[in-house]
């Protein structure tokens, strides 16, 4: 998907609120990238991306914006902890294991693309193999028809869903889990290919019902029809071309921290120098280039600041973007206007115990107010601050609510309503002195 930059913007505000700034620099990233596929081969080796540091409070949306930006192009995307690994000679994940990760994660992307597009005939042998089972079964029930119109009659039945809950003994392909040898190294036994290079492709039987062993069979098919060198290649090509790695915590590892000294400090700093700025890694799926992955790097910086970080990794991330904490109106805008708004989360799932959840603008508007005010008077989390408001304003609804034996009831959450639940709230998060909400001083 080759968008522009404002297109992208655009993308991207149905999911993330604000944070322009930080929304316009991934954009641009993403552009460049289509800008370098549309060079000449000697051009296109010389440029390079460039990498981003984001530096805002945790719940803004640094992480969202990233995976958004990736799911937006189907670009593998991994997202890590700085504080997970450790400086070359400790015990601890290094840091190559990430470009590692990355490989799996287009893997999966890959995979996933493939058997789609096979779904179909893998959809019509799994059907067919589930046929020959149940015919079986049923085989008393055949009466004039011939086995083959009895077996197509059962197809046609088990494609529409009349035996999902039916149980049946099927015989499915065993693959056994990889086994790690070294955690958090990388190094990984599949015993499943081992056996199968050895003709030695193991089966099992197991019972099931037919809708779980439509799905079994189903991904058996599609890995027959799919190619897997071709799978591998297209992988590392992604990766290496469009893929996108989210190291989180980044200030985590800055020198400016207190506490001594710590492996996982400017040691994984220097360590991760070379990933960045390009160098060759070695997985199971051959070898892996670093040079073209767009690395985005992100923290709080609370205690340490940005130029704790050594110059020369630094210089790895050219592009330095500051998100913004959150106000009463951007709260507003993501209880109103997200595709995924937390509000329409909560009607969805209250609606499957026939509660029909409705918000009036008078209750957003304290909602939004309340997790400002929680926000600035205790740790602020961004807009994770919503799900706390959330879970104890609709506790008791939530409670009372199941069965969809009940008849529909209409339930409308106003001011007036957020006015009387919250207070189990304030006492929660350290009582009304620490929280000085407008609205709350004649409450009891």
């Amino acid at each position: 998907m080759d968008l522009t930059p404002k297109q992208t913007v655009h993308e991207l505000n149905k999911y993330i609120i604000g944070q322009d700034e930080a929304k316009k620099a991934v954009a641009i990233a993403l552009r460049n990238r289509y800008r370098r596929s549309q060079l000449s081969p000697e051009l296109r080796e010389e440029v390079t991306p460039k990498n981003i540091i984001m530096k805002g409070p945790t719940g803004v949306g640094k992480t969202e914006i990233a995976r958004r930006l990736a799911k937006l192009v189907k670009a593998p995307f991994l997202k890590v902890e700085a504080t997970k690994y450790t400086e070359v000679g400790y015990v601890g994940r290094d840091v190559e294991s990430m470009v590692r990760d990355l490989a799996e994660a287009a893997i999966r992307l890959v995979k996933e693309e493939k058997t789609q597009e096979v779904s179909y005939k893998a959809v019509a042998v799994a059907e067919r193999r589930i046929a020959k089972v149940l015919a079986d079964v049923k085989k008393d029930e055949r009466g004039e028809f011939s086995r083959e119109v009895f077996e197509n009659n059962l197809v046609d039945d088990i494609h529409a869903g009349k035996y999902d809950s039916t149980m049946i003994e099927i015989e499915v392909a065993d693959n056994p889990k990889p086994l790690e040898l070294s955690p958090g190294q990388g190094a990984a036994i599949d015993l499943g290919s081992v056996f199968g290079s050895l003709g030695m492709n193991r089966k099992k039987r197991r019972r099931i019902t037919v809708r779980e062993a439509r799905n079994l069979l189903m991904a058996e098919e599609a890995d027959k029809l799919i190619d897997n060198d071709s799978v591998q290649t297209e992988a590392i090509r992604r990766a290496e071309n469009d893929g996108i790695i989210f190291i989180d915590e980044i200030d985590k590892i800055a020198g400016g921290n207190s506490g001594g000294i710590d492996v996982s400090r400017e040691g994984v700093q220097r360590d991760i120098l070379p990933i960045v700025e390009g160098c060759t890694v070695m997985t199971k799926y051959g070898p892996v280039k670093t040079d073209y992955i767009l690395f985005i790097a992100a923290g709080a910086f609370h205690v340490s600041k940005v130029e704790d970080l050594i110059p020369e990794f630094l210089g790895r991330f050219p592009v330095l973007v500051e998100l913004n904490s959150l106000k009463k109106e951007d709260f507003v805008n993501i209880l109103t206007q997200t595709h995924n708004a937390i509000t329409m989360q909560y009607s969805a799932l209250l609606a499957v115990d026939n509660i029909d959840l409705q918000f009036k603008p008078d209750a957003i508007e304290r909602i939004a107010e309340v997790a400002e005010e929680l926000n600035n008077t205790s740790e602020d989390i961004g807009a994770r601050r919503l799900h706390t408001v959330m879970e104890y304003l609709l506790e008791d609804i939530s409670f009372e609510a199941g069965g969809n034996d009940y008849p529909l009831v209409t339930v409308q959450i106003d001011k007036k309503y957020v006015d009387a639940h919250i207070e189990k709230l304030m006492k929660a998060c350290g009582g009304r002195k620490h929280l000085k909400i407008t609205g709350f001083s004649n409450m009891e």
